[in-house]
C-alpha cells in the first residue's frame, strides 16, 4: 500500500510562500528589498538632478541592480518543502546589511541621515532570529557605523552654504524617520501575523500528537482485552458444542434453537475480537484481500446489512465517476477502513433506523463516501468540535470515541471529514480518502 505522503516538491518561493512562517517571512524580506531598491533608486536619482550632489552613480545603481538579480533569484529558484530556517533569514539580512553600507559608504558615510535604516535591519533581526545571530547583526551594524566615520566618500553639493547643508541634512533625517515607522508598523504586523500563524500550527501538531497518543492507549487496551477475551470465548464455544449432544437439548427443539443462537452469538464475538487483534496487525495466518473499490465497498455494504437488518440500507454510486479506477484498480481491502465507515453508519443508524444512505464517488484520484441520515442533525456544538473525543448526541460515558476514530484514522491515510447537517432534515458524513493510500501496485483487476 502506498504511503498517504508524497514526495518532497520543489517548487519557488512566490508559489509556496504561504506554506509555513519561515517562508511567508522570507518572502516579507523579499518584498521589503523591492521597496528599499525603488525608494534608493528614486533618492539617489532624486538627490543627484534636483541638488546636483555628486554621487557615484555607476556603483550606486551596480549595488541595487544585483539586489535586483538577488531578489529574483530568491523568488524563482526551486526549494523543497522544508522550514526556511534561521541560516537562510540571517544570510538575507546579511545581504542588506551588506548592500546598505557599500550605499552609505559611497554617500557620506555616518553623515548620511539614512544610515538609521540600520536600526530596522536590527528590529528585523530581533524579531525573526535567534539571539545568537541578532547580537552578531547588532555588532556588525555597529562596527559598520563606527568605521563610516572615518572611512567614506564625501558628500558634496557644489556651491551649497553650510546653512543649506544642515537643512538638508535634517530634510534627510525625517524622510528617513518617517519611512523607518511606516515600515516598522507595515511589516512588523505582518510578520507578528506569521508568527502567531506558526504557533497556531505547532498548537495544532501538538493536539495531533496528543490525540495520536490517545488512539495508542486506546489500540493496547483493545489488544488487550482480546486478547484476555479469546481464552473465555474459547472455552464457551467448546461447552455450547458438547450440549448439542446432550438429550436435554437435543430432545428439545426449542432448546436446541436458544443453543443455536449462543452459538451464533459467539462465533459473532469471536468474530469481533479477531477483527480487533487484525487491526492492530496481531492476527497470524490472515492472507491480505486483494479487492477494487467497488467490490470492497459492496462487500461492505452487504456485511452491514446483515448486521443492522431492520435499517434499509440505500446505496448509490454518483456522477463524475472514474470507472476504471473504481472498478478495476487492486487495492488493499483495509479493515481499519471497513470499521469506521462502519462507525459512520451504524451511528446513522441509531437516529434513523427508518433509513440510511451510503454515496460513493471516484473521481480525481479521491474516493468520497457520503452517508446520509434522517435524524435531528449534529448540534452547534458539536459541528465545531467534531471529531474531538467525547463529543456524543447520546448522552452515553465515554460516547464520541467513535467519530475520533474515524476523523484520525482518515488524517492518518491521508484524508479528511465532513459533517453536516442537510437542509431537507437530518445529517451527513463526507469521508474523503485518497486512492492512492489503498492502491498497490499491479495489473488492472477484471470488472
Amino acid at each position: 500500500m502506498k504511503s498517504p505522503q508524497s514526495a518532497a516538491r520543489y517548487v519557488s518561493l512566490l508559489t509556496a510562500r504561504d506554506a509555513s512562517a519561515g517562508r511567508r517571512n522570507a518572502f516579507l524580506l523579499i518584498e521589503l528589498r523591492w521597496l528599499a531598491v525603488f525608494g534608493q533608486a528614486f533618492t539617489i536619482a532624486f538627490c543627484s538632478l534636483e541638488f546636483g550632489v555628486e554621487l557615484p552613480l555607476p556603483w550606486m545603481f551596480l549595488v541595487i541592480g544585483l539586489l535586483v538579480v538577488l531578489n529574483l533569484v530568491s523568488m524563482l529558484r526551486p526549494r523543497g518543502e522544508g522550514e526556511i530556517g534561521d541560516g537562510s533569514l540571517f544570510a538575507s539580512l546579511l545581504v542588506d546589511f551588506l548592500a546598505l553600507t557599500t550605499l552609505l559608504f559611497l554617500s557620506g558615510g555616518a553623515s548620511n541621515p539614512f544610515i538609521f535604516l540600520y536600526a530596522l535591519q536590527v528590529m528585523l533581526g530581533a524579531i525573526l532570529l535567534r539571539p545568537f545571530s541578532t547580537w552578531v547583526l547588532v555588532g556588525l551594524t555597529c562596527i559598520a557605523f563606527a568605521l563610516m566615520t572615518r572611512y567614506h566618500l564625501p558628500l558634496t553639493i557644489p556651491g551649497a552654504q553650510p546653512g543649506r547643508m544642515l537643512a538638508l541634512h535634517v530634510a534627510g533625517t525625517f524622510v528617513c524617520f518617517m519611512l523607518v515607522v511606516v515600515l516598522l508598523v507595515l511589516f512588523f504586523g505582518r510578520i507578528s501575523s506569521n508568527l502567531r500563524k506558526r504557533d497556531e500550527r505547532l498548537a495544532e501538531m501538538r493536539q495531533q500528537a496528543s490525540e495520536e497518543d490517545h488512539i495508542v492507549r486506546m489500540g493496547l487496551l483493545a489488544s488487550g482485552a482480546a486478547h484476555e477475551l479469546g481464552t473465555p470465548l474459547a472455552t464457551l464455544a467448546v461447552l455450547v458444542g458438547d450440549w448439542r449432544h446432550l438429550p436435554e437439548f437435543r430432545d428439545h427443539p426449542e432448546r436446541s434453537q436458544e443453543l443455536a443462537d449462543m452459538d451464533a452469538e459467539l462465533r459473532r464475538m469471536k468474530g469481533i475480537v479477531g477483527g480487533i487483534l487484525l487491526s492492530a496487525g496481531e492476527a497470524r495466518g490472515e492472507s491480505t484481500d486483494l479487492t477494487t473499490l467497488a467490490r470492497f465497498l459492496e462487500d461492505l455494504v452487504a456485511a452491514w446489512r446483515l448486521l443492522a437488518p431492520n435499517t434499509p440500507l440505500e446505496y448509490t454510486i454518483e456522477e463524475p465517476l472514474d470507472a476504471a479506477t473504481f472498478q478495476r484498480l487492486p487495492i488493499v481491502s483495509e479493515s481499519s477502513l471497513r470499521q469506521i465507515i462502519f462507525n459512520v453508519l451504524d451511528n446513522a443508524s441509531d437516529v434513523s433506523s427508518g433509513w440510511v444512505g451510503l454515496s460513493a464517488r471516484c473521481w480525481e484520484g479521491e474516493l468520497q463516501l457520503t452517508v446520509s441520515d434522517r435524524g435531528p442533525g449534529f448540534p452547534p456544538e458539536m459541528l465545531e468540535h467534531f471529531g474531538k473525543p467525547y463529543q456524543s448526541t447520546k448522552g452515553r460515558p465515554g460516547g464520541g470515541l467513535g467519530l475520533f476514530l474515524v476523523v484520525n484514522v482518515l488524517r492518518k491515510l491521508g484524508g479528511s471529514v465532513r459533517a453536516a447537517n442537510s437542509s431537507l432534515g437530518g445529517a451527513t458524513v463526507t469521508l474523503i480518502i485518497p486512492v492512492s493510500a489503498l492502491a498497490i501496485d499491479g495489473e488492472d483487476i477484471a470488472a
